[in-house]
């Protein structure tokens, strides 16, 4: 949530602190105070079960058919290296990025299998090092990899696997904060132009309340850990004010049925780009600003009528 005091407060507030905050323990960075959660005691358990839920979290929000499993990665590969057609090689990046991130994560696995069994793994062992090699070449060709709603990449997302094989979990845990900041931020960004723009319409009143609610129970949703027993009043909060924003309906007799239609178009518009935003964890600027810029056409129309 953002941080309920003065501007020249906030700037005091070192990035690190941690405290209470509305009955949770939160930690400050970059403006926000984003829920705190301990960084596991076990780290190589941890790093396991990270770059599970990194692997699975990267195909959740990418577009569909590029979850190649590992073993098909030399006819990925092969099929990659033939296609020149700009187009159909795209996918095929794709799905050799998404071959590649599962192998490996499944070298990863086996190997750390082999460690609870007591059999040691040195740094220069050979597959440790293929996987490692996987996870870079998935984040260079995952750049070519769009989100699920074909607007733009979030390359990103293929990048932590990668941080989690190399960081201290400690390390990680921080990275992701600052993520979260940065998430935050889109959504406030969103949400205020959405304000801005349908506010001081009358055929939009209440809208406001509507928009507010939502940016909050979007942020609340991009900090809180899908283990978390919290989710459970986070997720219906957030699912009911979407519900409850994507289908606002406009005064009719306030001004043109087709300013309000247009406008109606706008907001669920921006409804789902923030709940895309929430979900990932991170920023998506090339759609927040088409739709910023959207939303200043929409304005400069002068659609609606003031209150």
């Amino acid at each position: 949530m953002k941080a309920e005091m003065p501007a020249s407060m906030t700037t005091l507030v070192p990035n690190g602190t941690i405290r209470e905050v509305d009955g949770k323990r939160c930690i400050w960075f970059d403006g926000y105070w984003i829920r705190f959660y301990d960084v596991p005691q076990n780290e190589e358990v941890a790093r396991r079960e990270l770059i599970d839920q990194l692997t699975k979290r990267v195909f959740h929000h990418t577009e569909s058919g590029i979850n190649t499993p590992g073993y098909k990665l030399k006819h990925a590969r092969e099929a990659y290296n033939r296609q020149t057609e700009p187009r159909r090689r795209r996918v095929n990046a794709a799905m050799l990025a998404g071959a590649l991130l599962n192998r490996g994560s499944d070298i990863f696995n086996i190997l750390f299998e082999l460690r609870q069994r007591g059999i040691e793994i040195h740094y220069d062992n050979e597959l440790l090092r293929e996987c490692e090699a996987c996870f870079l070449e998935a984040f260079d060709l995952g750049k070519q990899v769009r989100h699920y709603s074909g607007e733009e990449g979030l390359d990103e997302l293929w990048g932590e696997p990668l941080k989690a094989f190399y960081m201290p979990i400690a390390d990680f845990y921080e990275s992701r904060y600052i993520k979260i900041a940065l998430t935050m931020t889109a959504i406030d960004q969103i949400a205020d132009k959405l304000i801005e723009t349908f506010a001081p319409l009358a055929q939009f009143r209440g809208i406001r309340q509507c928009i507010v609610a939502y940016a909050q129970a979007a942020k609340l949703e991009s900090e809180t850990m899908k283990t978390d027993p919290s989710i459970f009043n986070v997720w219906p909060e957030f699912v009911a004010t979407g519900d409850e924003l994507y289908h606002f309906e406009p005064l009719a007799d306030q001004g043109g049925s087709e300013c309000g239609a247009r406008g109606l178009d706008i907001i669920r518009e921006g409804k789902k780009i923030v709940e895309w935003v929430a979900f990932a964890r991170v920023p998506m600027p090339k759609t927040t600003r088409n739709f910023l810029d959207r939303c200043d056409a929409y304005a400069a129309a002068n659609c609606g009528r003031l209150t």
